[in-house]
């Protein structure tokens, strides 16, 4: 396996834990705002600046006492076969690792899970599963994101949903019907700020007034606090 970057420390990416954050490339969403674009079509070294497996091992096994967890992120992580092999020799340097990840692929969560190969799961949620196409995905399966949500609330890990809040992807009604139908009683739900930075699909924010002010941002978290345990804005 090849790595397409790596963040060598992070205090924010793992709750209460110093990580370093490992991205892997290629994602199989097209989210107009998504600020890691490089990683989404990335497939060769002239597209990534990838790094070797034997690189990266060298590098986690030399921070041991200065990490205490790793993030696997990208790109989209559960698009990799070798991505249980790889939280598994993490694991057995003795590092929690944590996985970013759109839900899209629930029997890989489910193998992951299933095989204690992750400790902490992040999964975005992007709108209302059954407004993802054509936006996020054309022909996107709802039940894939159902299935990847119910899993993880009742996997024991510790987990949290996010949503980053960009309009007309967001709004009262999804945001509404997400916390009462699909996440509720969830450990911790981030509605997400949008950061104004390079993105897959400039074209959309010109087309769209997309942007959630502060107060807007306070009102959506208002909406979402009666049904989950916890609900913050980052």
């Amino acid at each position: 396996m090849r790595f397409a970057g790596l963040h060598k420390n992070s205090f924010i990416d793992y709750p209460g834990k110093v990580s370093c954050v490992l991205f892997l490339s290629g994602c199989n969403f097209n989210c107009p705002y998504c600020h890691n674009p490089v990683l989404v079509n990335a497939k060769t070294e002239a597209d990534s600046c990838f790094l070797t497996q034997d690189s990266v091992y060298e590098f986690l096994k030399n921070r041991k006492g200065f990490l205490d967890s790793v993030v696997i992120s990208g790109g989209e992580p559960t698009l990799h076969d070798e991505l249980p092999e790889l939280c598994e020799s993490i694991k057995n340097m003795g590092y929690p690792v944590k996985l970013d990840t759109n839900g899209s692929r629930p029997a890989r969560i489910k193998e992951l899970i299933s095989k204690n190969l992750v400790d902490y799961i992040a999964m975005d949620i992007k709108t209302d599963p059954f407004r993802y196409s054509p936006l996020i995905k054309k022909g996107c399966n709802p039940d894939d994101i159902l299935s990847s949500i119910q899993m993880i609330m009742a996997s024991g890990l510790s987990y949290e949903f996010r949503t980053t809040c960009i309009k007309p992807l967001v709004d009262d009604e999804v945001i509404a019907n997400l916390c009462q139908n699909v996440i509720q009683g969830a450990d911790l739900y981030a509605l997400q700020r949008f950061r104004d930075a390079e993105v897959l699909n400039p074209e959309f924010f010109e087309k769209n007034s997309s942007i959630y002010a502060d107060s807007d941002l306070i009102h959506l978290k208002s909406l979402a606090e009666p049904w989950v345990q916890k609900c913050i804005v980052r």
